[in-house]
């Protein structure tokens, strides 16, 4: 099948395939995807190359249009893209961040082992799914105001702290501390607030999940240690969920915004989807603070959820959340827009990176990392799907010299959801899952199949790319022992 990329795209290592400028006229700049050959396959079948040299047409950007492993089809930006673009002849692309704003993974560790949890695993699943909303329109415990919706858009994780709602060293082992200082909650619409006021503290649904998984293997002992993990068969508990309706809400308000500014500004666009509009403009400013609102929203939402999921633990095994050493790892964001610093031929400058299904990776001494990880660099959380499991690996200097700081954030689907269910039928995933001691529990067991491990990449090949082209280095793997869907 590479064969016939002849003319699309070059090799350049194992790892890593170009498209050229030549390919489309327009591109200002070369694509670059992170790959194997044998998933240059799907890659092609897909087309979802022509998105990764779409987003090369826009204005500003700087070094590649990015594609990382788990790359697949996506609204405008390809989901897996990454895109950085100058502060002052750049734009700012709400497709380059997806309507799931701030869709992302928190990791908190345990004492416990796969032996002490085993036995109680159903009991803990179910007070799991008692204790945390999930699926499609789920509402939450939380009742906030008009008024109080507006501080959580404002202060993010800090407004669950203040109102009981986890640790202090849970902000400061979250990306941006939980929260984006940009964020205006008059730039979010009416509509957009309306959704987001029943939904804060829920799972939701799709690819979202919470997961309490056992460490599998430890790769970098020393690293491992740093963030608690310290032996195999280790229980784990990763949540992954992200703004709701609200951020839904955000992208499409904004994207129809941005489209009308393509036409004021004489932008150019092989696709509409890839509607924008420069960094300094007020467009462009205004959907930053709508969306980091939303991203305030979805961090604010995971420092719910993890409370509760220490409460649950509490309770099924009658021990302190203390006792058992439910502490926060990292939060991780996956669908954000960023302002930072990177070297670009040479020359420090200030980009607005757009991160799609991809995941920051910084290295070790980076000053926007809490001390703890300063020596170490990044956790990078990379969630697999509910079958095969997970990964935890750390950002590297060569991600920050050649990808933007950026890495992989999951496995990447290989069917869409409509096929998976034409394919598969939900209580056969059960079926599966519970032969292999996998407990699932969802409100809606014919969306399982949506979720099947058939419709996903195998998130060990896209790890073990990312890990052999030097993105990011993999410390453990964990694999899933029960499992709430949305």
């Amino acid at each position: 099948m590479a064969a016939q990329w002849r003319g699309k795209v070059n090799r350049i290592d194992d790892y890593r395939w170009e498209i050229p400028t030549s390919y489309k006229p327009g591109m200002r700049v070369t694509g670059l995807i992170y790959a194997s050959e044998s998933m240059l396959e799907h890659i092609f079948e897909e087309r979802v190359f022509e998105q990764v040299a779409n987003v090369a047409f826009l204005p500003g950007i700087v070094g590649h249009s990015l594609a990382m492993p788990d790359i697949h089809w996506g609204y405008g930006f390809p989901i897996g893209g990454v895109a950085a673009t100058g502060m002052r002849d750049g734009v700012i692309s709400p497709g380059g961040v997806g309507f799931d704003i701030n869709c992302g993974v928190r990791l908190l560790r345990t004492n416990l082992t796969v032996d002490e949890v085993k036995p109680k695993i159903e009991q803990l699943i179910d007070e799991l799914y008692y204790n945390v909303p999930s699926g499609l329109g789920s509402e939450g415990k939380i009742r906030v105001s008009e008024k109080e919706l507006a501080q959580v858009l404002a202060q993010g994780s800090r407004w669950a702290l203040e109102q009981g709602l986890g640790e202090p060293e849970d902000i400061v082992v979250t990306e941006e501390a939980g929260c984006m200082k940009q964020a205006n909650p008059d730039k979010v619409s009416g509509k957009a607030k309306k959704r987001g006021i029943p939904q804060l503290g829920t799972l939701g649904s799709g690819n979202h999940f919470l997961e309490v998984e056992a460490v599998a293997e430890i790769y970098d002992p020393d690293a491992a240690g740093v963030m608690g993990i310290t032996e195999v068969g280790q229980i784990l508990v990763l949540i992954h969920t992200g703004s709701r309706g609200l951020g839904h809400e955000v992208c499409g308000d904004y994207v129809r915004r941005l489209g009308e500014a393509v036409r004021r500004y004489g932008i150019t666009l092989p696709d509409r989807q890839l509607a924008c509009a420069p960094v300094g403009s007020a467009e462009g400013q205004d959907y930053l603070e709508a969306m980091a609102c939303a991203a305030n929203y979805a961090w604010t939402n995971r420092q719910c959820i993890a409370h509760w999921t220490r409460e649950s633990f509490a309770k099924v095994f009658a021990r302190s959340q203390r006792e058992i050493g439910l502490e926060q790892v990292y939060d991780v964001c996956h669908n954000i827009a960023k302002i930072e610093e990177h070297t670009v031929s040479g020359k420090r400058e200030t980009l607005c990176v757009h991160r799609k299904g991809a995941t920051r990776a910084f290295p070790a001494g980076h000053r926007d990392l809490p001390e703890r990880y300063r020596g170490i660099g990044q956790p990078v959380l990379i969630p697999g799907d509910m079958g095969r499991g997970s990964y935890i690996a750390l950002g590297t200097e060569r991600a920050m010299a050649e990808s933007f700081g950026s890495t992989c954030h999951g496995a990447g689907r290989l069917q869409s959801r409509s096929a998976a269910k034409r394919s598969l039928k939900g209580v056969e995933v059960a079926r599966q899952l519970a032969s292999r001691g996998i407990t699932v529990k969802t409100g809606n067991l014919s969306s399982l199949a949506e979720e099947a491990s058939q419709a996903y990449k195998d998130v060990a090949e896209v790890v073990s790319v990312t890990d052999k082209a030097g993105i990011s280095r993999k410390v453990v793997r964990a694999t899933p022992v029960g499992v709430i869907k949305g």
